[in-house]
Parts: C-alpha cells; structure tokens; sequence
C-alpha cells in the first residue's frame, strides 16, 4: 500500500506543532511538508546543523513520515513576469528590492539551496512549480508566433537547467506540477518541456489530476505518457460543467467557491475525477511513492475535508497483485 501523506500548504497558518499530532490523529502516515510558515526552512536547514535532525526527530516521534517537500511558490518566481502578487508568497530575502531579473535570480539560487537542504533532511522529492514566461500568451491574441513560445521554453531551459543539474548534484529529484500558470499545463506542454531541458533525470512530474480535468485534457492519459517520469502524486478533486453558464474555464475573475463558476475544486470523492482509472493507471506505470492529499475545496471546513479525503484515498487505494488472476485455474487444469 502507499502512503497517504497530506500536503501542508494548506495549512502552512498552523505551526507544524499543532499541525502534526491532529494529522497523525486523523490517520495519516506522514506529511508533505511546504517550504512557508515554520514547516520546513530552506536556509534554517543548510545554517544550522540540528534544524534537519530535530524536524525528523519531531516527526518521528508523531508517527508520521516525510518523503517529499514542496517549494512551489519560490519555484513560481524563477521564470515569471514578476509583479506585486508575488511579494505576498515569497520569503522576504527572495524578493529582495523586488526588481523582477533579480527576484528570479534568486528564487533560481533559492531552489538550488532547497536541493541542498532536501538532500540533508533526506527527502528524495521536491515539489513544485517553474512558472513561465509566456503563460500570459495562452490565448493566441495578439497572433502569437510559434517562435515566440519557443523563446519561452528556451527561457524556461536556460533558468531551471542549473537547477535541475543542482538536483541531480545532491540526488534529488524535481517534480513540477503541471499546472496552469507553470510552462507544463497540459500532456502537450510537458512534451515540450522535457524536450526543453534535454529530458534532464532530475525532471518530472508531481501529478495532479485536478488540474488536467477542467481543461478537458485527458488525465489518465497522462500517466501513460510519461510512466517514468511521475516523481509524486498529489490527490485533489475537481467537478466541472457546474455554475449557471456565466463562468467559463478561463475563471471569469470569479474567486473559488462562486455559485457562477463553471469548475471548483472539491474535497476527495465529491468531484468527478475518475479515480478508480486514476489508481489502475498508477499501478500499471509501476507507481509505488505516496499519495498525497492536497485539500481545496471552498465550501468545506478543512480538518472535516482531511478527515473524509483520508478515508477516500484508504478505500481508494489497494496492494498490487502477487500473481496473476487466472494462475489458478492453470494448476487446476494440471492436476485434472
């Protein structure tokens, strides 16, 4: 069986103290930490030498794991056109004067160091995003020049392919989830990314069907496409066709939970992924790591949504098969 890890981003408010005894209470076996409020300190980690032994050691005397950590938002700033949003999810020391080429010079050297601290915590995963130059141009108006999304992905290789040989320096893999807003959204543009980066070692995946679903992308799909590459899983639900017709994909301006919008996301197994296909497609492509719940879902009072998403994956999940289904029928047959 997986793990069933839950995703702290979500509650990066809450100080990992109070945090992890009510997680562990629930049931779960361990916890994707994020790299904001006191849950996992990139530069605390690689400054002082009892900060990664403590964090175990307080892990381990709640029961739980950690296999992965996430710094999605400092990823986000690397290759973004920067702007005052981005000031509200970096660590100050990151956004500097918040001139944009040195914001994203530093987020670059601030996920190397999240390579490094990874590595010393001994967490074989960081999750994350790359953000991108040319998410702006998803719509193709004014006409947009496949040499201009081009130069995006050259932009999106040259900044992330030091990171990403940083990674591969500390044995640490990078799983970018491929999200809306990053430079992989879509089966498409994970292709391309790949392609972009020489299909570097160190880069893959951190699946999220959430994200794929509303988009209509084939979501199962994915995971065949790149069966090597899923470094993580996150589990999160989505439903979609929903709203009153006023709201469409793109969001309408419209925040999570309005009655108008045509997709939200929802807390595990009231959405409409097919997560049955999900986790046959997992265990076809070999996926052995963790499932982790990152819980959304606006309409839903958190610690009520990880208590029932927990449930839902427990059920969701099952142990592969020793032997084939049908073996015995052979040896019967033998014995006749």
């Amino acid at each position: 069986m997986r793990p069933i890890t839950l995703f702290t981003g979500q509650w990066a408010d809450l100080p990992l103290a109070d945090l992890a005894p009510r997680v562990r209470q629930l049931g779960y076996d361990g916890l994707e930490l994020a790299c904001s409020g006191d849950h996992f300190n990139v530069q605390q980690a690689l400054a002082e030498p009892e900060y990664v032994a403590e964090k175990r050691a307080f892990l381990k005397e709640h029961g739980l794991s950690c296999v992965a950590i996430s710094n999605h938002l400092v990823g986000q700033a690397v290759c973004d056109p920067i702007d005052e949003r981005h000031r509200a999810i970096l660590p100050a020391h990151v956004w500097g004067d918040g001139e944009p080429e040195g914001v994203r010079t530093r987020a670059a050297q601030e996920m190397i160091d999240t390579a490094r601290a990874a590595a010393l915590f001994g967490v074989p995963t960081v999750t994350g995003f790359t953000g991108s130059s040319v998410w702006h141009s998803i719509y193709a108006f004014p006409p947009t020049s496949q040499a201009y999304w081009d130069a995006g992905f050259e932009d999106f290789a040259r900044r992330w392919t030091p990171i990403l040989d940083a990674f591969g320096a500390h044995g640490v893999n990078f799983a970018l989830e491929v999200h809306p807003t990053e430079i992989a959204f879509d089966t498409a543009t994970a292709r391309r990314a790949l392609e972009a980066v020489g299909h570097h070692p160190r880069f893959g995946f951190n699946y999220d069907p959430s994200h794929f679903a509303y988009q209509g992308v084939d979501y199962v799909g994915f995971l065949r496409a790149f069966p090597e590459r899923i470094f993580h899983v996150h589990l999160k639900d989505v439903w979609w066709g929903h709203g009153n017709g006023e709201v469409g994909v793109f969001g309408g301006h419209t925040t999570f939970g309005d009655a108008r919008r045509a997709w939200d996301f929802r807390s595990l197994g009231r959405g409409d992924i097919r997560f049955q296909e999900v986790i046959a497609a997992l265990g076809d492509i070999g996926y052995a790591g963790p499932l982790s719940v990152e819980w959304e879902d606006a309409r839903m009072d958190r610690w009520h949504g990880a208590g029932e998403s927990l449930i839902f994956a427990r059920g969701l999940d099952f142990p592969a098969s020793a032997q084939a289904f049908d073996a015995a029928f052979a040896k019967a047959g033998e014995n006749e």
